[in-house]
């Protein structure tokens, strides 16, 4: 027996707006949001034309080149970035086995997406972090929206994507960086706040200007913070690629994908793995490569 069986109906149903109000808003948002895509179609199509290119142009590269060349060059790479041996034979290990179960092209079709998207979030990211310190204005503005993309669930991003670009390669890219850019934002905005101020004061007693103040001193020793900005970028990339898969990305993603459409376990799970690996590569190169810079900054400035 329940308590609104004795109370009125006003106090036990709470006061919606009807189905056909909700249907009729809903009806209007919709078609004037699918009216303004169509008018400026054309300039949609000119403006995601470069993006398309350099993306087919990085996959091509990625998947086209003999895999020898592509690993020595990633071990390079991940060599050179962490100055450590374990981690490079882990990433020669790691990309052996991936190739040995036939995963090879997929895994270079999502390195390049995922290098694309991390090369578009920094661009983007960082001179708005730049501009969030500079201004506590801009910091004021820019962080409800920030809090709104990290609260957002992750699959609503292809929602507008889809309705404005359409299904293809660059609405899941512009997806993956919408929902990967705001650890950039974030961290370099945070990175040149926490610069020591006795640093700054010693800056401006030596006349220095604003830009000069940014590119000499706040922007070094906010480096290690901003390389943990992209750090997270790269990895919330890679976790959003299986997720744009929905719209036409391929690779590792699509696999995953697919794997659960038709119940494939083994597929999804060996997919799934192999983007583990390919973050923990990642992770484990940008991590080393930030702390190296934190104990340079460390003793460059003691």
């Amino acid at each position: 027996m329940a308590l609104c069986d004795y109370m009125p109906a006003l106090l036990c149903r709470f006061p919606a707006l009807s189905d056909s109000t909700i249907r009729v808003g809903r009806k209007a948002i919709d078609d004037g949001f699918k009216g303004l895509v169509r008018s400026y179609a054309s300039i949609i199509d000119a403006a995601v034309q470069p993006l398309q290119t350099f993306l087919n142009f990085l996959e091509r590269l990625f998947v086209g080149s003999p895999w020898p060349i592509t690993l020595a060059l990633m071990l390079t790479i991940v060599y050179f970035g962490s100055r450590d041996l374990k981690v490079t034979i882990g990433t020669a290990f790691a990309m052996f086995f991936i190739g040995l179960f036939g995963l090879w092209n997929d895994a270079m079709v999502t390195l390049a997406m995922t290098t694309v998207c991390t090369i578009f979030a920094v661009l983007l990211g960082m001179p708005i972090g730049i501009l969030m310190s500079r201004f506590d204005r801009v910091q004021s503005f820019v962080n409800p929206i920030l809090d709104v993309m990290q609260t957002m669930p992750s699959f609503v991003y292809l929602i507008p994507v889809v309705m404005i670009f359409g299904i293809g390669k660059v609405p899941g890219m512009i997806a993956v960086v919408i929902y990967a850019i705001p650890p950039m934002i974030r961290l370099t905005n945070l990175g040149i706040r926490l610069v020591d101020k006795e640093v700054l004061e010693a800056a401006d007693a030596f006349g220095s200007s604003s830009w000069q103040k940014l590119r000499n001193v706040q922007f070094p020793l906010a480096l290690p913070t901003i390389m943990a900005g992209i750090n997270q970028t790269i990895m919330m990339s890679l976790a959003m690629v299986v997720v744009a898969s929905m719209v036409g990305v391929g690779g590792l993603g699509k696999n995953v994908l697919g794997a659960i459409n038709n119940q494939f376990f083994t597929v999804g799970f060996l997919n799934g793995f192999a983007l583990v690996a390919i973050a923990i590569i990642f992770d484990r190169t940008s991590q080393a490569y930030g702390k190296r810079l934190q104990k340079h900054s460390e003793v460059v400035h003691g």
